[in-house]
């Protein structure tokens, strides 16, 4: 089994010694793309390469830092090698949830991240402020609204973290895949240690017409007041609404995506 990639037929030696060439090589969708499926008879496996343009805080080492961190906890999968610029996974074999089914599966999600909430701090912070002004640094259009809410929000400071916590940052539909041991988060590129309050935000991001309910489910099982989470989500808001059209421009300048450049302009019309 051969790649065009020097360093990914290292990692994919190392995990099968004995595979004959032969083995298919899967591009996968998706908005950041650099993803490969690697299928042969001794079973399949994940490459996540290193983006080719920079994206802010996406940094394939770290990840799989974070992952083997995460390892006792059994929520993550197990990272099976890192050699710059590929990370190497299992393959995760079930099937993704479709929106419905993210909605209809909200106490299990939130089961997920209860658990994920309670493991130890990974020892990788996750500031929106530098990371913001990172994004304002590496994109070429820089809209007047994108520079008043920005420096409006540095002004305020960031919200003090009602939990600390590992979270993941990017828990929508397309990253949970049912398998036969239940359901699995996947695509940690963003995971770090922040506040479990922006972790909420960000699902009610994806999920708005069902905020309530969500904010209602994590609160009994965590034990918070609802209200209390809820105020302290609507502070994180104006900060994830910014962090959310600075990466969809940046994306859309990096790949000239028509959809992306769609997100974007939308986006900061929301603004």
């Amino acid at each position: 089994m051969h790649s065009p990639d020097i360093q990914l037929n290292y990692l994919i030696e190392q995990q099968w010694p004995t595979a004959q060439a032969g083995g298919h090589f899967f591009t996968l969708p998706g908005l950041s793309g650099q993803s490969v499926r690697i299928d042969s008879g001794q079973g399949s496996l994940l490459a996540r390469r290193a983006p080719g343009s920079p994206i802010p805080f996406v940094d394939r080492q770290r990840e799989y830092r974070l992952l083997n961190k995460l390892q006792a906890s059994q929520l993550a999968p197990r990272p099976l090698g890192w050699r710059e610029p590929w990370l190497l996974l299992p393959w995760i074999t079930g099937e993704v949830l479709s929106e419905a089914e993210f909605s209809q599966q909200r106490e299990a999600v939130v089961a997920l991240l209860q658990r994920l909430h309670q493991q130890p701090l990974t020892g990788y912070r996750l500031s929106l402020t530098p990371l913001l002004q990172r994004y304002w640094q590496l994109c070429q259009q820089k809209h007047w609204r994108w520079q008043r809410r920005l420096q409006r929000l540095v002004k305020v400071g960031e919200p003090r973290p009602l939990r600390l916590a590992p979270i993941h940052m990017d828990v929508h539909a397309g990253n949970l895949i049912m398998t036969d041991a239940g359901l699995r988060l996947i695509d940690w590129e963003y995971a770090a240690d922040g506040d479990v309050a922006l972790e909420l935000a960000a699902i009610c991001a994806v999920n708005p017409a069902q905020q309530q309910e969500w904010i209602a489910t994590y609160a009994e099982a965590t034990q918070l007041i609802p209200a209390v989470l809820q105020r302290r989500i609507q502070q994180w808001q104006p900060w994830l609404q910014v962090l959310m059209a600075s990466w969809y421009q940046l994306r859309a300048e990096q790949s000239q995506d028509d959809t992306l450049e769609q997100l974007a302009r939308a986006s900061w019309q929301d603004l």
